[in-house]
Parts: structure tokens; C-alpha cells; sequence
């Protein structure tokens, strides 16, 4: 199952690597990641095969919550073809 992770918050040093350790402990593999800086607030999207995680899909998305608040980002995720449905004209 392949899903999207949508980060939001200012701009800071480890945003990118804080995200993709955690993913990385629940056996996440990152497919495609896109960043930008806009007006200092860090705004990322990426595409992640969920296929091998070692959590179910809740616990991961309490876990990205959890992290986000730490972190003092949004983190979200959601399945892919949810995000597609929901994005489609």
C-alpha cells in the first residue's frame, strides 16, 4: 500500500531527517519526496510504500502525530487512493 505524508511548519534544521527516521523505524520506504521553504514555513509532501511497515496504518499516523507535535509540525498521512479521490477534478 503506497500513502502520502504531508508536513507543514516552520522552517528548521532536521525536519527532513526527523520525518524519515521515524518512518524509517517502522520499516517506511520513502518513494518520492518533494520540499520548498515558502515565506520561512517548510512545506513537504511524500509518497511512501507502507507495504513492509512493521505497524498497523493507526498506529503509524498516531506515531507521525506524536512526532509532529514534538517537533511542532503538522504531520499527516493518509492512503493513497483516499488522497487521490479526494484531489481528483
Amino acid at each position: 500500500m503506497k500513502a502520502i505524508i504531508t508536513v507543514f511548519g516552520k522552517d528548521r534544521v532536521g525536519i527532513i531527517a526527523g520525518v524519515c527516521v521515524k518512518l524509517a523505524e517502522f520499516g517506511v520506504n520513502v518513494l518520492d519526496i518533494s520540499q520548498t521553504i515558502m515565506q520561512g514555513n517548510f512545506t513537504m509532501v511524500m509518497m511512501v510504500d507502507c507495504s513492509g511497515m512493521t505497524v498497523d496504518f493507526g498506529a503509524l499516523s498516531k506515531e507521525l502525530d506524536a512526532l509532529g507535535q514534538s517537533m511542532e509540525l503538522s504531520i499527516k498521512i493518509q492512503r493513497s487512493e483516499i488522497f487521490d479521490a479526494m484531489h481528483e477534478i
